[in-house]
């Protein structure tokens, strides 16, 4: 098992548009590509423009797999386009991919 760690820093004002194409899009089309979401989290003290969440797949292959077909998916992009007619809602994107540890209780 890996996990990505992925860092979203949101354009001033537009957490909200985010969030909700999150919930109302995002979340069902990751369902459907087999992308396994461990959990979101947003910023409590720090960066307000901070959204995180991380992702579990069975290894490498398995998240490029996944990925590629999400990325070209059509419903995904229409809905992106939708979000962002005012303009991105992201700045910039951080991802990491962990593996875990021997001793981590999450495997």
């Amino acid at each position: 098992m890996i996990y990505e760690y992925r860092a979203y820093y949101v354009m001033p004002g537009r957490m909200p548009d985010l969030q909700r194409r999150f919930a109302d899009i995002t979340m069902k089309l990751f369902k459907k590509h087999g992308i396994t979401v461990v959990g979101f989290w947003e910023t409590v003290v720090g960066e307000s423009n901070e959204m995180v969440y991380i992702c579990s797949y069975d290894d490498l292959a398995h998240r490029e797999r996944v990925w590629k077909t999400f990325m070209a998916d059509p419903e995904w992009l229409a809905a992106r386009k939708a979000s962002e007619a005012n303009g991105p809602l992201v700045e910039r994107v951080v991802n990491k991919i962990w593996r875990p540890t021997s001793f981590s209780p999450l495997q």
